[in-house]
């Protein structure tokens, strides 16, 4: 089923600015935008997992860290935990 919807004049000119060739389609270049923005959304959630994953690497190294370190150079806490 085709829709018709309605573009304002600087809408249609920006479509018009973003097709490869006089052949293409305002659907053609409104879908490759889609897939544009589909591809730059899975690469930012790629890069944050790489970055937490990162950052959870360096969590453990400080914990391994706190290990070893002798219970009597800690400064006493009020109460004890």
């Amino acid at each position: 089923m085709v829709t018709t919807i309605q573009l304002n004049e600087n809408v249609k000119r920006s479509l018009e600015r973003m097709k490869r060739s006089n052949k293409e389609t305002y659907e053609q270049v409104i879908l490759n935008l889609i897939n544009f923005v589909e591809e730059q959304k899975r690469r930012q959630e790629d890069l944050l997992i790489e970055g937490y994953k990162e950052m959870a690497e360096e969590s453990l190294k400080i914990c391994e860290e706190f290990k070893y370190v002798d219970a009597e150079n800690l400064p006493e806490w009020e109460g004890n935990l």
